[in-house]
C-alpha cells in the first residue's frame, strides 16, 4: 500500500475489497470504482434524476478537484514553484474566505470535499465532504502526492458528484483545477452533460483552466458552467477567488431556498 492506495487491478474482486478495507482505514475514498467502471451506454441510458443519500436542507457544499497528472509537476508560468503547489496554495488561500463568511450568514452551512486524480484508477478523495475545518483542509491538501500519471477528468467529476449528494445541502458546485486534457475514462463534456442533465441543473460545474486552452472545456456553456484561463499562479488564485466568492458563497447567502429544477432536456441558449 503506498500514498493511501492498495497496488493492482481494480478489476479483481480480491484488490477491491482489499482497498474498501483500506480506504475505511485510512479515511479516504482511493477511487471511483463505480464510475471508473461505468461504460458509454451506462450514461447514456442513465436518465434517471440523482438521489440524494438523506435529506437534504439550506446550505452549500462544493467539491473541490485537483489534477495531479504529470504535467502538475512542472514549474507554473512564472514561477519556481511545480503547478501543483501553486494550485494548492491558491486553493488554500480561496477557502480562507469560508470563516467569513459563516460568520456572516450563520444559517448558510458551508460544506467541502477535496479530491485528486491522475490516471482513472488514481481518484483519491482526501476530504469526504464536511462542513468546513480550516485544520481538515489543510491536512487534506498536504495529503497530496507528488504528480505522476495520465488526466481522468471525467471520472473525477463523477466521484466529486457523489460527494454532493452526500452533502445534506441542496446547492451543489463541482470546482477543477486542471492543466491537461482528459487522457483516461469517459470524456468530461459526456460526463458534465450527464450530470447537469440527471440533477436537473442542481449540480454547477466550475473549471479553472491552468496553464492550458480553454477552449479545451468549451462544451461547458451547455451545462451553464463557467470557465476560467489562468496562465499564471496570481491569475490562477484570482480566478479561485472570483468563482468561489461571487459565484458559490453570495449566490447561496442569496438564494437560500432549494433552486428550481431546471428544463435540461434542451440545451441552454
Amino acid at each position: 500500500m503506498t500514498n493511501g492506495r492498495v497496488a493492482g487491478d481494480c478489476s479483481m474482486p480480491g484488490v477491491r475489497a482489499m482497498r474498501r478495507v483500506a480506504a475505511v482505514l485510512l479515511g479516504v475514498s482511493c477511487i471511483g470504482e463505480s464510475a471508473s467502471r461505468k461504460g458509454p451506454s451506462d450514461r447514456v441510458a442513465a436518465d434517471t434524476p440523482y438521489h440524494a443519500a438523506g435529506e437534504e436542507g439550506s446550505g452549500v457544499a462544493v467539491a473541490i478537484v485537483l489534477d495531479n497528472s504529470g504535467s502538475m509537476g512542472n514549474a507554473a508560468p512564472g514561477d519556481t514553484r511545480p503547478k501543483t503547489d501553486v494550485a494548492r496554495a491558491a486553493i488554500a488561500t480561496m477557502l480562507d474566505a469560508t470563516e467569513g463568511f459563516i460568520r456572516a450568514h450563520p444559517d448558510v452551512p458551508v460544506k467541502v470535499a477535496m479530491l485528486w486524480f491522475a490516471g482513472s484508477r488514481h481518484v483519491t478523495t482526501v476530504l469526504p465532504v464536511q462542513g468546513y475545518s480550516p485544520d481538515a483542509v489543510r491536512a487534506a491538501l498536504h495529503s497530496i502526492p507528488r504528480p505522476s500519471g495520465g488526466t481522468a477528468i471525467g471520472v473525477a467529476l463523477e466521484v466529486a458528484r457523489e460527494q454532493l449528494y452526500r452533502a445534506g445541502v441542496f446547492r451543489k458546485h463541482i470546482l477543477v483545477v486542471t492543466d491537461g486534457v482528459n487522457t483516461d475514462g469517459p470524456a468530461p463534456d459526456v460526463v458534465a452533460r450527464e450530470i447537469w442533465r440527471r440533477s436537473q441543473g442542481g449540480v454547477h460545474l466550475h473549471v479553472v483552466a491552468f496553464d492550458t486552452d480553454p477552449g479545451k472545456f468549451a462544451f461547458l456553456h451547455e451545462v451553464q458552467g463557467d470557465l476560467v484561463g489562468a496562465g499564471s499562479g496570481p491569475a490562477l488564485r484570482a480566478g479561485l477567488e472570483e468563482i468561489y466568492q461571487q459565484r458559490i458563497l453570495a449566490e447561496s447567502a442569496t438564494n437560500i431556498e432549494r433552486p428550481v429544477a431546471q428544463d435540461t432536456t434542451r440545451p441552454p441558449r
